[in-house]
């Protein structure tokens, strides 16, 4: 039996305006060189399950980072801060590019770091993830894992996120994998394809799955939201996709 192990850490990182964010980290042990993959946590927070996916891609051969978010809103138990993001309306869109640019940067000066970096995040991450894909010329991939306001009303335009990022498709610099359940209203079906045409208009390179029977937050395995055989399905085409890309 080959012999596996994996180091897994706490480190700070330099945010937006240079603040402290913390991050997790984990990856293979051994000098690499190894792919690496930027995760970009949900609107629930930075809790044990953007941990537990941090690990998984570092079993699967990835050096990972993820960084919190919510960082600036304080400190404590995941869900309390959540709520607390929450209430002060979340967080700029400037603030979270400018964070998982400090993410990227730092991974990608790694020694074990092979220089090619994908970024995956699901709910209000994915949203993220696309957003700060098409804010960046520094990564080769984005997973897009049901992003919610993608796609925003005209009236639905708050300080912190003024730009809907389905008007920032044209300056998308990588390859896109999108996950989406059917039954999701956020986004929608309708939504879904705006955002599929919008990438088609401009000629990028997409993939787009969709799953019947599935809605919000399909790959969340510790909810009722969790939809075993197409989230099984989705993983395997992450690591397909991350692996044409980044190896």
């Amino acid at each position: 039996m080959a012999y596996e192990s994996m180091i897994c850490e706490m480190i700070t990182i330099r945010g937006d305006n240079n603040d402290p964010v913390s991050a997790y980290t984990a990856r293979p042990m051994g000098p690499g060189p190894f792919p690496c993959v930027v995760l970009i946590h949900h609107l629930p927070g930075w809790g044990e399950f953007y941990r537990e996916q941090t690990r998984k891609f570092a079993h699967h051969g990835y050096a990972a980072i993820s960084h919190n978010l919510y960082e600036r809103v304080g400190q404590g138990d995941a869900d309390d801060v959540a709520a607390k993001a929450r209430a002060e309306g979340g967080v700029a869109d400037s603030q979270v590019i400018a964070d998982t640019e400090a993410a990227v940067q730092w991974i990608k000066a790694q020694p074990y770091s092979n220089g090619k970096v994908g970024v995956i995040g699901s709910c209000s991450g994915g949203r993220q993830a696309f957003m700060y894909a098409c804010n960046t010329k520094s990564i080769d991939a984005v997973v897009e894992q049901w992003g919610g306001r993608v796609v925003q009303a005209e009236d639905d335009r708050p300080e912190k996120q003024p730009v809907q990022p389905l008007d920032m498709t044209k300056d998308l610099s990588c390859p896109i994998l999108g996950l989406f359940g059917n039954d999701d209203r956020a986004p929608s079906p309708e939504q879904v394809d705006l955002h599929e045409a919008e990438l088609k208009k401009h000629g990028k390179d997409y993939e787009f799955h969709r799953y019947d029977g599935a809605g919000h937050g399909f790959f969340y395995y510790h909810r009722p939201l969790y939809r075993v055989e197409q989230a099984l399905d989705g993983w395997e085409k992450i690591f397909a996709f991350f692996g044409k890309h980044l190896k």
